[in-house]
Parts: C-alpha cells; sequence; structure tokens
C-alpha cells in the first residue's frame, strides 16, 4: 500500500543542509512544490514517487541528495542527448558527473569506468539497456550505489503515453539492489499508470508527491487552422529572436514549413527520424546554442532537449492523447518565465491520426481512439482549456477560470440560439430520415447554407425541408453552434463514422421547442505576452508578475544575453548553462555590484560567481555608467 503525501508533512530536520547544498551547487535559495519533501525522504532512504511538471525542478531530486549521501546515484535515462546536457550541466556547477551509453566507446568509456572503480563520480547517467547488460550489475554492486533514480518512468507502463519495454526490466534492479531506494520520476502519469510503476519497480511502501500540473506561466491557444502557415508565421515574428518548438505530423510538413520560415527570414530547421543521427545531433546543438531559433519537428524531437528558454511550441497539427500535448507544450517556459502554446486545429486531422491505427490491435485502437476523442474535445471545448488539462489529471483548478487560455482571456456572451439550434437540431435528424445514416458537422452545415456540391446532390439533401434555411448565418456560426451543441450533450459526435446524431436530450429540445442558451467570443483580443520596457517605478513596485515574468531592465538583459552568448561559444556550451535567462532578468532588474549581491541571484552558485561574476557585474557597472 502506497502512501500519498499530504501538504501536512512535517518540517526535515536536514532542511538546512539540504538548502545550503541546493544554493552552493545550483544557486536556489528555496524549494519548488514537493521538492523539499521528496529530498527528505530519498536521505532518509525510502522509496518515492515523484509527479513534478515539466520545469517543476526533477532533476534536483536526486541531484541534491546525491551530493549529502556517501556513495553513488545512478539515474536510469532513455535518452543520450539528456544525459550529456545533464552531465555537462553538473561540470559546470562543480559536480562529478558522468554517463555511459553506446555513443562513448574506447579509451574514453575505459576512464569513465576507471573514475567510477576509484569512486571519484557521485552521479552516473546510464540507458535502461546499458544498466542491465553483463557485467553492469556487478559493477554496480562494487561502486557502492546508494541511490537509483528512475527518470520518464511512465514509460514502464503500457497505459503510459511513451511505453518503452526495456522499462520493464529494471524491475532486476530491484532484485540485485534490495537495500537501495529508488526514486522514480515522472511530469506525466495518470492514477493507472503511477500504480504500475509503483507496482514493476516493486516499490517498497513508497511516498508519493504529486506536484500540481498547473502551469501558470504557459498561455494556451487553440485556434481553427486557416492558411496554416501565416498563422504560425504570425506566432514567430511576435517571438522573434526566441525560440520556439513547431510540431508537425509528418517528416514532409517539418521540412516544408522550415523551409518557408526560412525564406522569411527566421532561423528554422527540420528535425525527424528520416534524418541520419548526425544530422538530428547537430539541429539539436544547433538549437541549444542559439544557432536556430525555431526546430519544425516530428514528436520524436523534444525529449532530449533540456533548454528551459523556449518561448513558444506551436502545434501545426492535432496530438495523438492529452499527455503528449501537456508533456509537448510543457517543454516551452520550463525556467518559469512566460510561455505561449498554440495548437492550429483542423477537424479534418482526426481522420490524419486514424491512419496510423490501422495497424494496431483492437484494443490498442479503441484505446487509440478513446484518447485522440479526448484530444479533439480540449480543442472543441469552450470552457477554461487550463482546467480541461488539469482535469485530465485528477486536478481541479481552484479558480474555476485561469485568464490564462484563450476562452477565459476572451470576453464571452450568453444569448438566445433557440432558433438556431433547432435549425440546426432539425438538419441532423432530417438528413438521417432522408438518408439511413448521419452525416459529418462540416456536411450539415453546408446543407442549412444551402450549398451544392456533389454528396449533396448525390444523397439528395437538397431536397430536404433544411436545405438552405441558415443562409442568413455563416459557416464559423453554424459550426460554433454545433461544436456547443455537442459539448452541451444535445448531439453526440461519432468519431469513427466523424458524424453527429442526435441525443436523447437533443430530440427533447427539438420536439418541445425548449429554450436553448449558447455563448459567443465578443472580444477576441488574446495574443502570447511579450516583454514590454516598464518605467522605473514600475521595476522597483512589481519585481515579478503573477505569470512569472520579471519586470527589468530590459536594455540590460540584452547585453548579458550577448555577454552570455559570448562566453557561452568560448566555453563550448549552450548560453542557458552559463545562466539562465531567470538569472539574467534578476541581474537586470537587481543590478548587483559585489560579490554577495551576486550570489543571491537566483541560479548562482559558488562555482558561477568565482567563474563569471566579475564578467557580468563589470557589465552592469558598464550599462549603468553609460
Amino acid at each position: 500500500m502506497s502512501n500519498l503525501a499530504t501538504s501536512e508533512s512535517p518540517v526535515p530536520p536536514r532542511t538546512e543542509e539540504v538548502l545550503r547544498v541546493m544554493k552552493q551547487y545550483f544557486g536556489f535559495a528555496e524549494f519548488r512544490p514537493r521538492q523539499r519533501e521528496i529530498m527528505t525522504d530519498v536521505l532518509a532512504g525510502r522509496d518515492v514517487l515523484a509527479i513534478l511538471p515539466t520545469g517543476g525542478g526533477k532533476s534536483l531530486c536526486y541531484q541534491v541528495p546525491a551530493l549529502i549521501r556517501p556513495g553513488l546515484t545512478v539515474v536510469i535515462s532513455p535518452l543520450i542527448a539528456l544525459m550529456k546536457d545533464q552531465v555537462d550541466e553538473l561540470e559546470a556547477a562543480g559536480v562529478a558527473a558522468t554517463f555511459l551509453n553506446s555513443s562513448i566507446k574506447g579509451e574514453e568509456s575505459r576512464s569513465r569506468l576507471a573514475a567510477l572503480h576509484q569512486g571519484r563520480i557521485k552521479l552516473l547517467y546510464v540507458a535502461p539497456e546499458r544498466v542491465l547488460m553483463d557485467g553492469m550489475l556487478e559493477d554496480l554492486a562494487r561502486w557502492n550505489v546508494s541511490l537509483l533514480a528512475v527518470d520518464e518512468a511512465h514509460c514502464i507502463s503500457e497505459w503510459g503515453h511513451d511505453f518503452r519495454p526495456e522499462y520493464r526490466q529494471l524491475a532486476k534492479l530491484r532484485e540485485s539492489m534490495p537495500d537501495c531506494p529508488f526514486l522514480a520520476l515522472t511530469a506525466t502519469a495518470t492514477d493507472r499508470v503511477r500504480d504500475d510503476i509503483c507496482s514493476i519497480l516493486n516499490l517498497r511502501d513508497p511516498m508519493r508527491y504529486v506536484a500540481s500540473f498547473n502551469r501558470p506561466n504557459l498561455e494556451y491557444t487553440v485556434t481553427r487552422k486557416s492558411g496554416g502557415y501565416e498563422q504560425l508565421l504570425e506566432v514567430v515574428r511576435r517571438w522573434k529572436g526566441e525560440s520556439g518548438i513547431v510540431y508537425c505530423q509528418s517528416r514532409k510538413s517539418t521540412e516544408s514549413v522550415a523551409e518557408k520560415l526560412r525564406a522569411d527570414k527566421v532561423r528554422a530547421a527540420a528535425y525527424h527520424a528520416g534524418l541520419t543521427p548526425a544530422e538530428r545531433n547537430l539541429c539539436q546543438e544547433q538549437f541549444k546554442r542559439d544557432q536556430v531559433d525555431v526546430v519544425c519537428a516530428t514528436v520524436a524531437f523534444g525529449m532530449g532537449i533540456h533548454k528551459p528558454d523556449v518561448r513558444f511550441v506551436v502545434h501545426y497539427e492535432l496530438p495523438k492523447n492529452i499527455e503528449s500535448y501537456y508533456q509537448e507544450t510543457g517543454r516551452a517556459g520550463r525556467d518559469g518565465l512566460p510561455g505561449e502554446c498554440l495548437l492550429l486545429y483542423n477537424p479534418g486531422d482526426l481522420m490524419k491520426q486514424r491512419h496510423f491505427f490501422a495497424e494496431k490491435t483492437p484494443a490498442d485502437r479503441a484505446l487509440a481512439e478513446k484518447h485522440l476523442r479526448l484530444m479533439a474535445s480540449y480543442a472543441e471545448t469552450t470552457g477554461c482549456r487550463r482546467a480541461f488539462l488539469l482535469k485530465y489529471f485528477g486536478e481541479v483548478l481552484a479558480e474555476g477560470t485561469c485568464q490564462g487560455c484563450d476562452n477565459c482571456a476572451q470576453s464571452h456572451e450568453t444569448y438566445d440560439a433557440t432558433l438556431m439550434s433547432q435549425k440546426l437540431l432539425s438538419c441532423v435528424y432530417r438528413i438521417k430520415e432522408r438518408s439511413g445514416f448521419s452525416t459529418g458537422l462540416s456536411h450539415t452545415t453546408a446543407v442549412l447554407l444551402g450549398t451544392e456540391n456533389d454528396k449533396i446532390r448525390e444523397w439528395q439533401h437538397d431536397k430536404i425541408s433544411t436545405y438552405g434555411i441558415g443562409k442568413d448565418q455563416s459557416k464559423e456560426a453554424w459550426l460554433a453552434v454545433g461544436r456547443q451543441l455537442i459539448e452541451r450533450g444535445f448531439l453526440v459526435l461519432h468519431e469513427e463514422r466523424f458524424s453527429v446524431e442526435l441525443t436523447l436530450e437533443g430530440r427533447e429540445v427539438l420536439l418541445k421547442r425548449l429554450p436553448v442558451v449558447l455563448k459567443r467570443v465578443v472580444d477576441t483580443r488574446f495574443s502570447g505576452r511579450r516583454y514590454s520596457e516598464p518605467s522605473r517605478k514600475e521595476r522597483s513596485s512589481r519585481p515579478k508578475s503573477a505569470s512569472g515574468d520579471i519586470i527589468c531592465d530590459e536594455g540590460l538583459f540584452n547585453r548579458l544575453r550577448t555577454l552570455r552568448r559570448k562566453l557561452s561559444e568560448e566555453r563550448g556550451l549552450p548560453p542557458y548553462m552559463i545562466f539562465s535567462d531567470v538569472a539574467l532578468r534578476h541581474m537586470a532588474a537587481d543590478k548587483p555590484s559585489n560579490d554577495d549581491q551576486f550570489l543571491a541571484v537566483s541560479g548562482v552558485g559558488q562555482r558561477k560567481l568565482v567563474e563569471f561574476g566579475p564578467a557580468f557585474m563589470e557589465e552592469i557597472r558598464l550599462h549603468e555608467a553609460g
């Protein structure tokens, strides 16, 4: 039986020690939600399941204890690129870390193994296949492993969105190291997946910590796809010079969209499984080093990118499920600063997705269909999108609305939609009465508008009484009414046939002429936030907005970014490994002029104070003098 942690956990006795190590090496003086409790239980030798959102500080939950506990911490990670990033960051912070995977061979592999045999390494990152190879379990026994962290733990469950069979074999680690505590971490897991993780890994009476899935710094928008590239370009230009990811369903789309962006003077690249490993690695490195601003990618891209300053994520087509969508949008704003998440929605994308279901078993096909219907419901909802996402993960949005999605930020009014509803419901009824089968909402709308096309003539829908009775309204107005009637339960959408039918409630509304009140947008002013130059008074009175936007001297911030880029190129590191945008914005707001002030900046530890403090403080002094 697992323990479910509550907010009433007692104050841990090792908090002071944990905070000291966290500040010394990583530059953080405060815990993020659930970090304190997780680290305390890990240090006490308990098994722990931690569900923290992307950007919620999962890595620190094992990195900090690794520096306090004696012995070696082993981190199971499925992605080579992510291993290298995390080891590079740890080494930049002064932590002895390394990784072993198929990319390390020959003398380099022997050198790393020697360091492990000599006890000079505190954190080892390794792929699940590698940790189970012949001889590796014997090595782990010799290396005094004191903690085993399983990252991306949702991969262990067939009910998860990224199931990997090799993760199932990790149960052998418990058999070979029965006294070693386990920490399983993931950003997305339903109750069923959480149970699977605990069961398959054989976690012993684990503490379960589930932080809020809410990402208040992210804005969610769904726009009906109409000239998709122009809609995308608007977002890219709004975030000019910032990092973004565009998710496409096909390799061809990634190439064509990237090519169009380059023609419009955007530094863009395509990423997909059809590229060679060298080409994919180059794309990732260019993105991490800010040499490419926008990556147009299939879903193969993202999990291996540890880049905190992605400012926007655009889904060019409908994702396959809510979990994938949540995880992919979660790659924006990992640093806590504002991020924009746009989904360009075309109902036709549902049919494209179903083409991928053909080779699945009937059970898998039914599950995929269920996930796709939920994704379509998210795209069609007129309610709060954030509340919809949180509800999927079993969480209730306390405020009811978020003001951080298009539906909440736009102004709505209620109106009497009885007549339009009667016409649309009657049209659905008459179409089935005439043909013996139902049609989709788009076809129903075409009949209402009196459209002349082959299907309407072939099925003789131009002969029914509702043909042309809706010419006084636009196509979009009818589609909007239809979507709300589905949401209200008066129509049911049959995804497998892509058709709509009356429900019992819908029949009652039609036959009894019951009143129907719907919502419509009266204010469409909604777009992603951009930083603006605040007044001196605003900078001093509002150091940080509710969205996470740190108000600062923008001119100084840009100078510090230029300095960071120069230093990162000299050291061959991605800029964010020098300092995050958050740290730079704090510097540009607080303008530290001595070591104590500089060390007080979030993200500045002892190693970075010594290595970079003088250069950044000099840049601040020159700006202030200038």
